[in-house]
């Protein structure tokens, strides 16, 4: 007689990964691991590259514009308020008019094809500093390479500190509907202390000289303190009236009159010689011809692309806080018309 059969289990199908295993983990490493790759390859092709600093050598496209034949002009915007770095817009850090057109600027220097600049302002002016690093960084793109030029057109407005920049031009170009001038300096403060009464508020500020807080708000300066305050203004508008007389080729007696916070439509400007044109682009194009010497030039223009890279090294953070908060703090001297 045969042994009894002993019934065996029916087979289990193996079992389903857990979720949140080691699949997951796996993943996971892996696309660090590629994140990591793309940064390590960044810095190496910069090494490859050789000594280039990325705000000396900014890396933008390049953009046909305009034009034709083989003569490369480059046309650079400058829009709004001229300020670098710190003045963050309220959503996210992307850089300013004022740092685009600087990159633009230094990318348009180290270009050995580029013959000139053209200069596109519509701006009321800014930081005395930023208008000035960008009109010296407009001189060293002309010393840089023998027989390059600047042309600068203004639209609504080129006035204070985009009238400032614009003194690095060749050639000024104004729209029949520009204002441009106000010659001069401010220095923003404000009197509340009729508001600090009337909601409780008052001065508590512990400072190690009489001086330390001389613009506080809330705070009566004295005629002493008033008198230091205005002569940094009159010295930084000297300034301003010098850099007017050396490149308009004018008396610095006549700039002077002119230079006491007026705006000039365009032309009035032209006859005080302030702009060397009223026109239009028309009238750009040919003029940057006409100083280079040529029948034509094709414009170009820069264009910088935000790509992954670029979130992950902060560019894009944001951060309305403290954006909020530097706009009320900061007090600075400007190069700025206020309407």
């Amino acid at each position: 007689m045969l042994p009894p059969q002993i019934p065996q289990p029916a087979p289990q199908p193996p079992p389903k990964p857990k979720r949140g295993g080691k699949g997951h983990l796996y993943a996971i490493i892996a696309i660090e691991s590629v994140l990591l790759a793309f940064l390590l390859l960044g810095g190496l092709l910069d090494s490859i590259e050789g000594e280039r600093g990325k705000d000396e050598f900014p890396e933008l496209n390049e953009i046909w514009s305009c034009g034709s034949g083989e003569t490369k002009v480059v046309r650079i915007p400058l829009r709004g308020l001229i300020a670098l770095g710190a003045d963050k817009p309220m959503f996210g850090s992307d850089a300013g008019s004022a740092d685009s057109a600087l990159k633009a600027i230094s990318r348009a220097t180290h270009d050995e094809e580029v013959k000139a600049i053209i200069f596109d302002i519509d701006s009321g002016g800014g930081g005395i500093t930023a208008s000035d690093i960008l009109y010296k960084a407009l001189l060293k793109f002309k010393v840089q390479k023998t027989g390059r030029k600047i042309i600068s057109i203004f639209g609504d407005v080129a006035a204070s500190g985009g009238y400032y920049v614009a003194m690095a031009s060749d050639h000024i170009i104004a729209r029949p509907t520009t204002i441009t001038g106000s010659i001069g300096v401010l220095m923003p403060s404000f009197d509340m202390r009729g508001l600090g009464e009337k909601i409780g508020v008052k001065d508590v500020s512990i400072k190690s000289g009489k001086n330390k807080d001389i613009l506080n708000p809330f705070v009566e300066r004295t005629p002493e303190q008033q008198v230091m305050l205005q002569e940094v203004v009159d010295e930084l508008h000297t300034h301003f009236i010098s850099i007017v007389a050396e490149n308009r080729d004018q008396p610095i007696e006549t700039v002077k009159e002119l230079a006491d916070g007026r705006i000039f439509t365009a032309s009035a400007a032209l006859n005080l010689d302030l702009v060397d044109q009223v026109g239009c682009w028309d009238d750009v194009m040919k003029k940057t011809a006409e100083l280079l010497g040529v029948d034509k030039v094709k414009v170009y223009r820069y264009q910088q692309d935000v790509g992954f890279l670029s979130l992950l090294e902060g560019r894009a953070t944001w951060d309305p806080a403290s954006s909020f908060y530097n706009k009320l703090a900061r007090s600075r001297l400007l190069y700025l018309w206020q309407f």
